[in-house]
């Protein structure tokens, strides 16, 4: 019992570093509807800068932490108004090569700026640990700031969209964007303010992996960029309650898949759960079919 314990808060503290992630892509896809892959890049680059803000500047966490998402909020923006912007009326097969190739641009700055070498990033947050049944249950300080910053998140993302005039107006166009347009709303300011917001969640997101995961190299946003992706579309691509619940499943399931089935069918086990649930639900847990007027 304790041991199942253990490893479902372990599930529920990755899977809040994938629902923070995936509130960056879904958020991106609800309003502008492309979807950004270069998304995992950009929180390999927050980490690396929280990182450079504590080892080299000896700045303190927080400040790091505020450091990592001011450069990813303005490299969010660049990325939108270089890359995206202009294709914003081209075929989706167009946006999503750029996607890739915005993608591997990070990458390999990365590799030219901070080298191959794997870095032992630093605890951001220790200030000891619960202990349960005489100690046999270890829950430690960044396990519970991961849930707190998820669940906060969430209610500023949902507060924000459902109750601010500049929330109204990316649901808006989200809609419609021509619509929104004629009612005297800037569309490229919402959008490129969507993926400052994407980018800035993606810093923080960085910072909790690499926090929980303490090595970092250029490719450490990669393979939890995938799967925010897939919990975004788990729990219904576009919807903010859905990338939260569809990043707590699969870290859930991941974790619980890999300490009972198998530590190299994890993964995969999470990409066939997906599979099963796409085949029953295809708009995923939380999303609202799209019906296309031909």
């Amino acid at each position: 019992m304790v041991s199942f314990l253990r490893f479902f808060i372990n599930g529920i503290s990755l899977g809040s570093v994938y629902a923070i992630i995936a509130l960056g892509y879904t958020m991106v896809y609800g309003i502008a509807k492309m979807l950004n892959f270069a998304h995992g890049d950009v929180i390999m680059v927050g980490a690396y800068v929280s990182f450079c803000a504590m080892q080299y500047l000896q700045l303190p966490p927080a400040l790091s932490v505020l450091c990592a998402m001011v450069v990813c909020t303005v490299l969010g923006v660049i990325i939108e108004g270089l890359a995206y912007r202009p294709l914003r009326q081209a075929a989706s097969l167009a946006v999503l090569i750029t996607a890739i190739g915005v993608s591997y641009f990070l990458q390999n700055m990365a590799l030219l700026i901070w080298s191959s070498n794997p870095k032992v990033y630093p605890s951001v947050f220790s200030v000891g640990a619960i202990r349960l049944f005489d100690g046999e249950l270890l829950i430690t300080s960044e396990t519970l700031l991961t849930i707190f910053a998820n669940i906060v998140i969430m209610i500023a993302l949902t507060l924000f969209t459902g109750r601010t005039k500049v929330g109204k107006a990316m649901r808006a166009v989200s809609e419609d964007k021509g619509a929104a347009e004629l009612m005297g709303i800037n569309v490229n300011r919402t959008i490129s303010l969507t993926f400052a917001i994407g980018s800035a969640l993606a810093a923080i997101a960085g910072v909790l992996l690499c926090s929980a995961y303490p090595t970092l190299q250029p490719t450490t946003g990669s393979m939890p960029g995938i799967k925010a992706f897939t919990a975004a579309v788990f729990g219904g691509i576009g919807s903010i309650p859905g990338a939260m619940i569809g990043g707590l499943l699969l870290g859930v399931i991941e974790i619980l898949g890999k300490a009972y089935v198998s530590t190299e069918l994890g993964d995969a086990l999470v990409f066939a759960v997906l599979i099963i649930v796409l085949l029953f639900k295809p708009s995923g847990l939380l999303g609202k079919p799209v019906h296309e007027k031909v």
